[in-house]
This record gives structure tokens, sequence and C-alpha cells, in this order.
């Protein structure tokens, strides 16, 4: 899921500060999971935001939601009444959430809360780490399911790169080397002779490198005519 984190509370009151009306809209799916945008999370940012203006001589009016998820129009939708109440908006969603709440209410001063990160699951409570890059050319199959792309610094599709040492990876000997991690979970399995597998240059048209990216499902368009 993705993950983000919370910016600074005085970059936060920088963006609302000379407003008398905010609302916190936080997301009810991944900045909950991870701890950064639920609604636990919108009443301490409320708290320090009040904090934050009286410090500075201001008194802000909070009004706060979370809906369920800030990225479908849909749920963004319930939160009419609230945006248009305000001068304001802080939304704790991911940095999709952020954009979908400014394109459906494209007269509000929507800022962002969190800084988004990156696609990954937990490692423990508490602990998440990256593993995805959304590259759209998956080849899981090859690598025992551990994707170099995102999990080499370098993104290499061949093997390790000559830095790697005892398992670990030359950016920092707290980071486990993608490619000992990917022979290990072959070796474990009896497949090794995946690694003589060769990949060609990647095709990075369908990665960010290609401009914004799209996903069309012509059977579900015609649903909706």
């Amino acid at each position: 899921m993705i993950k983000a984190t919370q910016k600074p509370i005085d970059e936060i009151y920088e963006m609302v500060k000379g407003s008398k009306k905010v609302l916190i809209a936080g997301c009810g799916t991944c900045v909950t999971v991870c701890f950064a945008g639920g609604e636990t999370e919108v009443n301490l940012l409320a708290a320090q935001l009040k904090m934050a203006a009286a410090a500075n001589g201001e008194q802000f009016e909070i009004f706060k939601a979370t809906p369920k998820r800030q990225c479908e129009k849909e749920f963004v939708a319930e939160l009419a009444a609230k945006v248009m109440a305000v001068d304001a908006v802080v939304s704790i969603a991911c940095g999709v959430g952020v954009q979908v709440l400014a394109e459906v209410y494209p007269k509000a001063n929507v800022s962002p809360g969190l800084n988004t990160s990156f696609m990954g699951p937990p490692r423990e409570q508490g602990f998440w780490y990256e593993n995805c890059a959304g590259c759209g050319n998956c080849l899981l199959h090859h690598t025992g399911g551990i994707c170099p792309i995102a999990r080499c610094a370098k993104s290499l599709l061949n093997g390790p790169c000559g830095g790697s040492n005892g398992g670990k990876c030359e950016v920092s000997s707290d980071i486990d080397c993608a490619w000992s991690l990917i022979h290990e979970k072959l070796k474990a399995k009896g497949k090794l002779e995946g690694l003589n597998f060769i990949s060609g240059p990647k095709d990075w048209s369908t990665a960010r490198d290609g401009g914004q990216r799209t996903i069309v499902r012509k059977d579900l368009l015609l649903k909706n005519e």
C-alpha cells in the first residue's frame, strides 16, 4: 500500500496561516494503516494546528473529516459541505488523494499535510519498506518474488553490482542487496537455474519515464455509458 509521513507542523501551519476556518481531511485506507492520515491523526493534527496558530496570535476553527478513501471522487463528494465552509483544506491523504480533492473542488485551497513516500508492506508494526516501484512491466516470476527495480539501489536487472558485499548494498550496510536476496530465495526453492535468465534492456516507457500513465478497461467503460 502507499506509505506517507506527516510534514512538519511548522510547514503545515505556513500553508494555512491567515485562514479562519480549516478542514483537516484524512483518509481511511492506506495512510490509516501506516498511522499517518487516519482519524486519530486528523484529531492530533487539529490540536497541533490550534497550538501553532495560538503561538502566532491566530485562532483557527477546525473542521475534521475522514472519508473511506480520498482517491475516489465518490467518497470525496461527501466532503462538499465542509469544504465549502472553510478557507483552507489540509489533506492528510497520499498525493493521489490530495490531487483528487483539488480536482473535485477546484476553488478550494487544498494543501498536502503528508509527504508521500513509496508503496510497500510492513516488516513489523511501525516498520514499512518499499518493495514495488510500479514500473508497469513486472518480472517477479524470474526473481523469486523480489523486485530488483524497487529494492536494488541501481535497479539492476541481471545480478548485483561490484559494490555488493556480504549480502549488503554498497549504499549502506543496513540495506540488503536485492540480488543476494533473490539468490537466496531461488536457492531455497531449488531454482537457481532461474538466474540464467538474461533480461534485455528495460522498457522504461511503462514506468514514469514514459510520462503520465493510464489504465483503460474498455469493458468497464462500456458498462458506464
